[in-house]
């Protein structure tokens, strides 16, 4: 689960009017909507069909209707859900509709920690109903609520992560021919080769003998495959480049929401299209106060463990993107081989030296966090990373 929480207050209550909340358990087997209204103190409880979009709507005018007519005032619906495999659409949804909706960070949200625990929809749709009470109260602790991104920030995300699955995809299918290959003593064949198929058809195995009809037939099925990835792969890339690159002759029309920060990072040496796509997609698309949410956002920030005499530090928090901090890392290997001479190169060298291992994988980590925090002031106010070399 990516943590993209963000700082928000509790929403500001009006004298003339009442709150009506809604806390939603979705899932594909059903939708438990737990009730709280200024009628009573009960948290009542309804269960509607997956995705039941219509009916959720019905409910919630329902309810508002009858607690405008009993108590003669206004009524504001606010409703909140634990983000997971429905997305964000239910969100725009809601809000489409007047309902104010919160999207919850699952892992935030406070829970018995008692070893065996009683872990049911219907538990769960309670504490959430709870929590949001708290939340409005003037609680902000109480949870996280994530930035749901607009529909043009979550399109922009599709660029990078499809080609990363269909890179994932062409490693598979060039690691089962090769593996195909080995077990008939064949070792330097080499699928990704531009006459693969011809070298295929020459191919005898250790002893001298002709590959078996079935073998050769699935190594075949596997290269028409592997061709198929290879051509979603370049067309992905070419659309790309095309956005990093600001040409105009591209063969494919469509605009991101923010080129103009890719444009700007690939500007700097070492950083190139898939790299400043995948940081702005995942990272640089949204603002940030200060530097510390940044990293926290990413789970580059330390995380440390004080109890009376006990005192160690538990390493970064891990909380945040997964694939920005991936991201992040690779970059700052390539910053130390692109960019020898900034301040930030000459101090992984000085702190690490000739040591090996470990510590220098604890010490690429802070490079990625000081490297993070560079390029986002580099966006955010033009201010070059001291000593970077820029492209010619």
């Amino acid at each position: 689960m990516e943590a993209r929480t963000m700082s928000l207050p509790p929403a500001a209550s009006h004298d003339d009017a009442v709150r009506c909340l809604l806390a939603i358990e979705l899932s594909k087997k059903s939708w438990i909507v737990a009730v709280n209204t200024p009628l009573s103190d009960k948290i009542s409880r309804y269960t509607l069909k997956p995705c039941d979009w219509k009916e959720l709507l019905k409910l919630s005018e329902r309810i508002r209707t009858r607690v405008a007519g009993e108590l003669k005032k206004r009524v504001d619906v606010v409703s909140c859900y634990e983000a997971g495999y429905d997305g964000f659409w239910l969100h725009r949804l809601l809000a489409a509709q007047g309902i104010r909706n919160y999207v919850i960070d699952p892992a935030s949200v406070q829970v018995d920690r008692r070893a065996r625990r009683a872990k049911t929809d219907r538990v769960d749709v309670e504490r959430l109903v709870r929590s949001l009470m708290a939340y409005l109260r003037g609680e902000p602790k109480v949870w996280s609520v994530l930035r749901v991104p607009s529909v043009a920030e979550e399109d922009d995300r599709r660029l990078h992560r499809e080609r990363g699955r269909l890179v994932g995809e062409r490693v598979q299918h060039v690691n089962r021919i090769k593996g195909l290959l080995a077990i008939h003593g064949i070792y330097d064949y080499q699928p990704l080769h531009r006459d693969s198929m011809q070298q295929l058809k020459r191919l005898h195995t250790a002893d001298g003998s002709q590959l078996s009809p079935r073998l050769k037939a699935e190594i075949v099925r596997e290269l028409q495959r592997l061709e198929l990835v290879l051509e979603m792969i370049e067309t992905i890339e070419a659309e790309r480049d095309a956005i990093a690159l600001a040409k105009t002759k591209a063969k494919t029309k469509m605009e991101h929401s923010n080129a103009k920060k890719i444009q700007d990072l690939v500007k700097i040496k070492c950083i190139g299209p898939e790299f400043a796509t995948a940081l702005v997609s995942e990272v640089f698309y949204r603002s940030f106060d200060n530097r510390k949410q940044l990293a926290g956002y990413v789970g580059l920030t330390p995380t440390h463990f004080r109890s009376g005499p006990m005192c160690r530090d538990q390493g970064i928090s891990k909380a945040g993107n997964t694939m920005a901090r991936t991201t992040m890392v690779e970059l700052a290997w390539m910053w130390l081989r692109y960019q020898p001479g900034s301040p930030l190169s000459v101090w992984f060298h000085n702190r690490v030296g000739k040591l090996k291992g470990r510590i220098r994988r604890i010490t690429i980590v802070a490079v990625a966090r000081k490297l993070l925090i560079a390029l986002w002031r580099y966006l955010e106010t033009g201010l070059v990373p001291d000593g970077a070399i820029l492209k010619v």
